[in-house]
C-alpha cells in the first residue's frame, strides 16, 4: 500500500482549488433551497387544492422526479437543454455547466420539498382550517394566515435534514462539470499525483460540514418541541 502523503496541503492549495468550489457549493445549496422550498410550496398547494387539472400535473411531476436518480436529472438537463437558452438568458459558455446545475437542482429539489410541505400541510388540525373558512376566509387567505405559519415551523427540522442531503447531492454536480466542492479535490488530487489523500480530505470537509449542519437540527428540534 502506497505511503500517504498529505504535504501538497498548503494555503495556497486551498486558495486555487477549494474556495472556489466551496463557494459555488453554498451557492447552489442555497439557490436550489430558496427555490426548491419556493416551487415545492406551490406543488404542495396544487395537489391538495382538491381541483383534478392542478392536482393532477402536480402529482406527476412529483413522483415523476422522485422516481428518476439525480446524476441522470444532471445529466438530461446539461446535455438536452440547447446552447441557444443559456445564451437567451445571458449565461456566458464558460458557465453553462454550473448554470445547468442551478436549474437541475432547483426542479428536483422542488419534488422532494413539495413531499414535506404537503405533510406539514396536512399536520394542521382541519378544525383549524374549517374556522378560517368560517370566518369568511377564501383557500389562499386561510393557507397564508392559518396554515402555513403553524405547517413550516412544524416543518423546520425535516427542511433542515432535506438542506445537509442536499448539500451532499451538489457533489454530483460534477457530473456536468461544475466546478463545486468535489471538484476542486478531485482536479487537486490528480494535479498533485495524490487522488486518494484528497478524496480522503473531501470525505473528512464534508463530514464535518454535514455533522454541524445536524447538531444545528438537533438544537432547532429540541427549541420547538419546547415551545410546542
Amino acid at each position: 500500500m502506497a505511503e500517504l502523503d498529505f504535504s501538497f496541503v498548503t494555503w495556497q492549495f486551498v486558495q486555487d482549488y477549494l474556495l472556489k468550489g466551496l463557494y459555488f457549493t453554498l451557492f447552489l445549496t442555497s439557490v436550489a433551497t430558496i427555490g426548491g422550498i419556493f416551487f415545492g410550496t406551490i406543488l404542495a398547494l396544487m395537489r391538495l387544492s382538491g381541483t383534478k387539472f392542478l392536482e393532477i400535473p402536480a402529482s406527476i411531476y412529483i413522483n415523476g422526479m422522485r422516481s428518476i436518480p439525480l446524476v441522470m436529472v444532471i445529466l438530461w438537463f446539461f446535455l438536452l437543454v440547447p446552447p441557444s437558452f443559456y445564451s437567451m438568458i445571458g449565461v456566458p459558455t464558460t458557465s453553462r455547466a454550473e448554470a445547468s446545475a442551478i436549474f437541475t437542482f432547483i426542479a428536483f429539489q422542488a419534488a422532494y420539498f413539495a413531499e414535506i410541505v404537503r405533510a406539514g400541510i396536512q399536520s394542521i388540525p382541519h378544525g383549524q382550517v374549517n374556522a378560517g373558512f368560517a370566518l369568511g376566509m377564501t383557500y389562499g387567505q386561510n393557507m397564508r394566515l392559518v396554515v402555513l405559519p403553524q405547517a413550516f415551523r412544524n416543518m423546520l427540522p425535516v427542511f433542515l435534514t432535506q438542506v445537509i442531503i442536499l448539500l451532499q447531492d451538489t457533489s454530483l454536480g460534477v457530473a456536468s462539470g461544475a466546478y463545486d466542492l468535489f471538484k476542486g479535490f478531485d482536479n487537486s488530487g490528480k494535479l498533485f499525483g495524490r487522488t486518494i489523500e484528497s478524496y480522503l480530505i473531501a470525505a473528512v470537509v464534508y463530514f464535518v460540514i454535514c455533522y454541524g449542519l445536524s447538531y444545528i437540527v438537533k438544537r432547532i428540534n429540541q427549541k420547538i418541541a419546547i415551545i410546542r
